[in-house]
């Protein structure tokens, strides 16, 4: 990425944790309970998925490039091989996280990415880990971080009955490619004229027309 797509992808990283935040602070006891497009969690499991998420990427950052989810990707094996490993980590961490309202995790979550957001330019450049033969680097996993807050927001919008798109979804589609080599087969054609937000949505396994109710 380049100096000024490196400060684009900064500044969008921010603006995915302050959304998260502002789209937290309208849930209800009642509403954190209620559905969301990641259909095997509530918006409080969303919550507390993110706050893992957050603490997972200080620790790969930390241990890049021999992290745990560097040796996962070095096995190059299939992309929905590797949502499977992920997706029953996700689970495992939610498990174990405290009982605590949705408010609760969303602050830690915002601590802890804010936190890694201030970290990334010092290591900009350096090697995060490598799916086959593509290099990722520190930079590059930030844009699959933005892209994946800005998701997220969205996630959490649909389950109040809103809608969410950053302001620049071509952007957060660039992250999200830089970041996640695994899905290049799914990602190589591009938008095609389509709304690259909705490319995105779609590319991320959810449905644009989703809706609670």
């Amino acid at each position: 990425m380049s100096r000024a797509s490196r400060a684009g992808i900064l500044a969008a990283y921010r603006d995915g944790v302050t959304v998260i935040c502002e789209l937290a602070v309208q849930f209800t006891d009642a509403t954190w309970l209620a559905a969301t497009p990641c259909t095997e969690w509530r918006a409080v499991d969303l919550a507390g998925h993110l706050r893992c998420v957050a603490d997972d990427y200080h620790e790969y950052l930390d241990d890049a490039p021999a992290s745990r989810l560097a040796r996962l990707m070095a096995t190059g094996v299939p992309a929905d091989s590797l949502a499977r490993k992920l997706a029953r980590q996700n689970a495992a961490e939610l498990a174990a996280l405290p009982d605590v309202s949705g408010t609760e995790h969303i602050a830690a979550f915002a601590e802890s990415a804010r936190s890694y957001g201030r970290r990334l330019s010092a290591s900009w450049d350096l090697p995060h880990h490598r799916y086959r033969d593509t290099e990722v680097t520190v930079g590059a996993m930030a844009g699959a971080a933005c892209a994946e807050w800005h998701l997220h927001a969205w996630d959490l919008a649909r389950s109040l009955g809103k809608d969410y798109r950053p302001a620049d979804p071509e952007l957060v589609l660039a992250g999200w490619r830089a970041g996640t080599p695994q899905l290049w087969p799914v990602l190589a054609a591009g938008p095609d004229g389509d709304d690259p937000w909705h490319f995105l949505l779609r590319a991320s396994g959810r449905d644009p027309g989703w809706s609670a109710v």
